[in-house]
């Protein structure tokens, strides 16, 4: 399947990151697959570390709050987003409370491609601590090597769960 992964600078210090991937599921499959939090640990690269610190199940909506813990560069790092908008099967938005950026906004779309598959478009506007250095020297690299895990790991969890939906019994 087709990936396209870029990041770019803005006015501001922002960088703006943009993501698109297209998966073997249909639409209202793929956004329960990343309404389900748990989900994160499967699309996560195991270097991170990552854990969800929130109790689970966790009920997305607007406001849901979430905490994760995971390792950069080996130093642990706290992370709570917020779902600042909620709107099924087509989007969502997780916001950065309290973590390592100075700021970042996480926008996931998704629609239909005209072969009935989903396009799971992310675009992350983020502003990285200690600015241009840091985003030169880490965060480019570390966000394009993340999300190319994610974009992999997200086309083969939908494919699995897609033929096992499939199967006769």
């Amino acid at each position: 399947m087709e990936e396209q992964l870029s990041i770019t600078r803005e006015k501001g210090g922002c960088y703006v990151l943009r993501s698109k991937t297209t998966v073997e599921s249909n639409l209202s499959d793929t956004f329960a697959f990343f309404a389900d939090a748990e989900n994160l640990n499967l699309i996560t690269p195991t270097w991170l570390k990552f854990t969800i610190v929130s109790d689970t199940p966790i009920k997305m909506s607007s406001g849901t709050q979430i905490e994760y813990r995971l390792k950069i560069h080996g130093f642990p790092v706290k992370w709570r987003s917020e779902i600042s908008l909620w709107d099924p099967p087509h989007r969502f938005v997780d916001t950065q409370v309290k973590g390592p950026y100075l700021m970042w906004s996480h926008m996931h779309t998704l629609d239909i491609s005209p072969d009935g598959h989903t396009i799971v478009n992310d675009y992350v506007k983020y502003k990285a601590p200690f600015g241009r250095l840091t985003n030169r020297l880490f965060v480019t690299r570390d966000l394009l090597k993340i999300f190319r895990y994610r974009n992999d790991a997200t086309q083969k969890a939908l494919r699995l769960e897609s033929q096992s939906n499939n199967r006769v019994t």
